[in-house]
């Protein structure tokens, strides 16, 4: 069995990227937990070079993916502080649109379930992969561009077993894509995007969450770089910023915590954290 590491939120950040990927070993597979694109300097190329390794990389959806998806089918505006023009524009467009869509949202494997965002404590690692499946079929599927086009937005934000059709696969895309805190009962905030200790009364870290049914299994995530890097037992918080001036991260996937293997490499500053540009422009057709 290849080594593999687990990588942080990219964001476009191919400098960095190769930088890291360059201090592993030359066969060692990677895990990237979403957020290949926008922000950064160079959304295509990190995006091809990540389908450069092949089978080497797995990679499940973020939300920047999502939303890059949903301007390349008209069904969401591009923003100004977007950086995926590159991609909309490529002469390559479609096999780089394609390759993205086909993407799982969570993947479980040695004992390790990778997501983007978060869990909700109602779901164990086999359904949350069930649910994601649901999702990427869709995805996958000829209807792909209307699937996206109802699928944004912030209802329902509780998880409920007879959540069927658009609601459950809103709710599933919002808590793998989007969550970073909720209720014991599976409420989801969308609203506080700081540090753990910002959360709103009663709702906690998703991974603090009492009885959540996945604390038994390791879960790697990113989406959350007001956190910061985490590594518990069962935790693998790896979104440290790089877009931000931050770092890049990778930790090496072992059966023992104790042979972790931690790996940063310094990232040029490309977005400014307290910028807050919202206008929408429309977006490249091709």
């Amino acid at each position: 069995m290849r080594t593999t590491y687990a990588i942080g939120d990219l964001q476009g950040c191919l400098t960095s990227l190769e930088t890291l990927i360059a201090r592993l070993p030359a066969d060692a597979d990677v895990w990237l937990p979403g957020d290949l694109v926008n922000r950064g300097p160079d959304s295509v190329g990190t995006l091809r070079h990540v389908m450069s390794l092949g089978s080497r990389a797995t990679v499940v959806l973020g939300n920047h993916d999502l939303h890059l998806l949903a301007v390349a089918a008209g069904v969401r505006l591009t923003h100004a502080s977007d950086t995926i023009d590159d991609i909309l524009m490529a002469p390559d467009r479609d096999v780089l649109i394609d390759w993205v869509r086909h993407r799982p949202l969570a993947h479980y494997a040695r004992g390790y379930l990778m997501v983007h965002a978060g869990v909700v404590p109602q779901w164990t690692a086999a359904q949350t992969v069930t649910l994601a499946r649901d999702v990427e079929n869709a995805l996958r599927g000829p209807d792909w561009k209307a699937f996206l086009g109802r699928m944004f937005g912030n209802q329902p934000d509780q998880w409920q077993d007879h959540l069927v059709d658009e609601d459950r696969h809103r709710l599933t895309i919002n808590a793998l894509t989007r969550l970073r805190f909720c209720t014991a009962d599976g409420r989801m905030d969308f609203k506080i995007k700081e540090g753990a200790d910002a959360a709103p009364p009663g709702f906690a870290p998703w991974f603090d969450a009492p009885g959540r049914k996945t604390a038994d299994t390791t879960v790697v995530f990113g989406h959350w770089s007001a956190l910061g890097f985490v590594m518990r037992e069962n935790l693998l918080g790896l979104d440290t910023g790089c877009v931000w001036g931050g770092k890049l991260t990778a930790v090496k996937l072992t059966a023992d915590p104790a042979d972790r293997e931690v790996l940063q490499v310094d990232c040029r500053q490309s977005r400014d954290p307290f910028a807050k540009v919202q206008t929408a422009k429309a977006a490249p057709q091709g």
